[in-house]
């Protein structure tokens, strides 16, 4: 069982202000400044994502074949989520559209290159 997530970022500032209004289109907020450089973003006191600068001090990079997914209540949602994403400054991995029989998905990229799926399972 997954309890939360984790991705690299070079530039904290952009960061926040990305995920900061994009999750908040899902009623997701910043629950603490990381001391480390970053935030942990949450909702209902439990942690979703973590975006930080890497505990080894060396540049964040994106991991190929890496991607966090993040469950949404509708397909509705997940559209306006990753239109929000793209609004912001992510890039298109993959608009929003079905997958495979109950899994509607889109897929799209965060400042720092990051890939996370929006998606409704079911």
């Amino acid at each position: 069982m997954i309890t939360y997530a984790t991705v690299g970022t070079n530039d904290v500032k952009k960061s926040e202000a990305f995920f900061t209004s994009l999750f908040e289109t899902q009623g997701i907020t910043k629950i603490f400044d990381h001391p480390r450089g970053g935030m942990m973003y949450g909702k209902d006191g439990k942690i979703v994502l973590g975006v930080l600068s890497p505990f080894d001090r060396e540049a964040a990079t994106v991991g190929n074949g890496s991607m966090v997914a993040l469950g949404l209540p509708t397909r509705e949602a997940v559209d306006a989520f990753y239109a929000k994403a793209i609004e912001l400054g992510g890039t298109c991995e993959g608009k929003p559209g079905e997958r495979g029989p109950n899994f509607y998905m889109s897929y799209f990229r965060d400042l720092d290159g990051n890939k996370f799926c929006a998606c409704k399972i079911g």
